[in-house]
């Protein structure tokens, strides 16, 4: 889609965002957060699944449980078929939840409207149905091009991305591999991103040591990511 037809697509799409909700304008791709904040983002996609149980409660009792604030970022397709699980994140304090698009689409190989229709799918069902604006959106894959930033941005949603893929829903990879490959890359600021749809092997435990180990070694604190974007050094942080 190029030129004047582009814009129009844009166009209307920036009005179905004004029917939703009225969100700034953000521009920009985040990967992580500031590296003076002494915290990192432990994230959590819900992509939606064919053979796994679409949901690890062993992770979110123990997140629940331990007061470990994450975030986590909802497929519509994988929404629709959790409603339960849905109310439970939303109920919860300390979690943020993010969109996901709707069906786990790889957004670069569409064209926009095809693209816009993607994203705002889970945005529109988290408003209509569950009463809650969306502020954070994550593209399935990482895929994006410039099309889906700027779809993005129309709706005023953040950009989310990571800057550490602990590899969670490889079958090769053990819960030690997993940990070192994250310790090996986690540094202030850092967002981490795991699954808790089920397809993720080893997540609970691995996330058991990062809470219990690994953070506190470095001297670092879970937040949601939006908090840790508005983190800096003299943020009084919360014990969990």
């Amino acid at each position: 889609m190029r030129g004047k037809q582009f814009w129009i697509r844009l166009s209307a799409i920036c009005g179905m965002a004004l029917a939703l909700q009225a969100l700034p304008v953000e521009a920009q791709v985040i990967k992580a957060g500031p590296a003076s904040c002494p915290a990192v983002a432990l994230t959590y996609d819900l992509c939606p699944v064919r053979t796994a149980s679409g949901f690890d409660r062993e992770l979110t009792d123990f997140l629940i449980e331990h007061k470990v604030p994450a975030t986590f970022f909802m497929s519509g397709r994988w929404m629709a078929k959790h409603d339960a699980e849905v109310k439970m994140l939303l109920a919860v304090p300390f979690f943020e939840i993010g969109t996901h698009g709707e069906v786990h689409a790889h957004l670069p190989m569409h064209e926009v409207e095809e693209q816009q229709q993607e994203i705002m799918g889970p945005v529109r069902l988290l408003k209509s149905k569950y009463g809650r604006p969306a502020a954070l959106f994550r593209p399935p894959y990482g895929e994006y091009n410039d099309h889906t930033v700027e779809a993005v941005k129309a709706l005023g949603l953040k950009f989310i991305l990571w800057n550490i893929e602990s590899g969670d829903p490889d079958p090769t990879l053990t819960a030690e591999a997993i940990v070192a490959r994250v310790q090996k890359r986690m540094k202030p600021g850092s967002v981490i991103v795991m699954h808790a749809n089920g397809k993720g092997k080893h997540t609970r435990e691995v996330t058991e040591t990062l809470v219990a180990t690994l953070l506190p070694a470095k001297g670092l604190t879970p937040m949601t990511v939006s908090d840790l974007l508005r983190c800096n050094q003299s943020t009084v942080i919360p014990a969990p």
